[in-house]
């Protein structure tokens, strides 16, 4: 690896990782810095579902034969330890597509027997585009109303504010751990204690959060916590929706079909027990094995360890960009993992677009934050997101790619 003249280097390089060489998806010269997006994928990772795909394949929950048997036992083993790696129960876990499609199974299974006409619901100004759009459909489905808490002059959301606009018809509270424009964390126990007290439910978009924190469902004390697999650096079209117990039991089924079942007639069907009843259809079993392994070697990794390393590697980012004259910082010093930024004036796509060219991938857009961007006053911004295999030369090229942007555009 080259190195690069950055006097942070000394600062950041005693907490720092050197992963680089397990991600086969991230060539030598290239800045990934993206993974807010979608995590690239270690080798153990690709090569867990290539022998899914291959001589380990067979359908899972239905086959007598030894290799579905096994398929089964290994499906499985997958949901115990996605229930360990997040503190929580097997029975608690009910494998989907992501946390968008865990959002909408919430929303549409627990929603309508839960908020009704005067209700209401709870967000906040940062949410995903994926914790807005099906709470506003099922407001508009019941006649429910949605409230949303404002944010601080940091970035964080105003918990203050929060808590004191949880209300006795609040049947709901929906909030990012962290925010995927800002990197702002949220205090979710003191949040889950204050919505509790008023008899609201609490679900939380962890999507950014589990790739980045040791999570405990019952040190959190939320109700339901969402997060997809592609993030933790797994294989995309597989995500965990975590319910209590009695809440998910309690819940109806979403959609039908095989293996949510437990008797079909013409005249009457009796359902499986969850979460079961909530994965009609043949599973992604692959991805399933994807995600295990993924959480496998972030547990050798040791999730402690990659928190530190992305804290020191966006405390760098963060000199090094604020250094940058013109160069615009969103967002809470104490970001977890995820920094954006504008440059003067200059539109987001054409500074992806030349640092692209640098050999820098970052993202540009509204981030699916809509609402977000128009309290920050800006249509989109600019974003940069570290990950397991980032190294501060990565910092070095992004700073010097936006050096070249200020040139280009005077």
């Amino acid at each position: 690896m080259t190195a690069l003249p950055l006097a942070a280097h000394r600062v950041a390089a005693p907490r720092l990782l050197d992963l680089a060489g397990e991600f086969p998806g991230v060539p030598e010269g290239w800045a990934y810095l993206d993974a807010a997006a979608t995590a690239q994928k270690p080798k153990a990772v690709i090569d867990a579902i290539a022998r899914a795909y291959a001589q380990d394949y067979a359908t899972v929950h239905r086959g007598v034969y030894q290799r579905s048997a096994r398929m089964t036992e290994r499906f499985e083993a997958a949901r115990d330890a996605v229930a360990r790696f997040i503190g929580a129960r097997a029975d608690e876990i009910v494998f989907v597509r992501g946390a968008t499609e865990a959002i909408n199974l919430v929303a549409q299974s627990w929603g309508p027997g839960q908020v009704g006409a005067g209700d209401r619901i709870l967000l906040s100004v940062l949410e995903h585009h994926s914790n807005i759009v099906p709470w506003r459909m099922l407001a508009d489905r019941v006649g429910a109303t949605i409230d949303v808490a404002p944010l601080t002059a940091e970035g964080q959301i105003d918990e203050e504010a929060l808590i004191a606009m949880i209300t006795p018809a609040t049947k709901l509270v929906a909030i990012a751990h962290v925010s995927n424009v800002l990197g702002s964390v949220a205090d979710i126990p003191r949040i889950a204690a204050a919505a509790r007290a008023r008899g609201a439910k609490l679900l939380v978009d962890g999507c950014q959060a589990a790739p980045r924190m040791v999570l405990d469902m019952g040190a959190l004390g939320c109700d339901f916590y969402a997060f997809s697999g592609h993030k933790l650096y797994g294989p995309t079209g597989i995500g965990v929706l975590w319910a209590r117990s009695d809440i998910l039991q309690a819940m109806p089924p979403w959609q039908g079909g095989g293996a949510m079942i437990e008797e079909v007639t013409f005249e009457r069907i009796s359902y499986a027990a969850a979460p079961l009843r909530f994965e009609a259809g043949t599973p992604h079993i692959a991805g399933v094995i994807g995600l295990h392994a993924a959480i496998d070697w972030v547990e050798q990794v040791g999730m402690s360890a990659l928190e530190a390393h992305e804290a020191a590697l966006t405390a760098l980012m963060r000199a090094e960009l604020g250094a940058i004259p013109g160069v615009r910082l969103f967002g809470p010093e104490a970001s977890a993992g995820i920094l954006s930024f504008a440059v003067g004036d200059i539109h987001p796509h054409d500074v992806a677009t030349i640092l692209d060219e640098t050999g820098v991938a970052v993202r540009a857009g509204h981030h699916c934050a809509q609402p977000l961007m128009r309290h920050l006053g800006v249509t989109a911004t600019a974003r940069a997101s570290v990950s397991a295999h980032n190294s501060p030369d990565d910092i070095a090229r992004l700073a010097a790619g936006l050096q070249k942007v200020r040139r280009i555009f005077g």
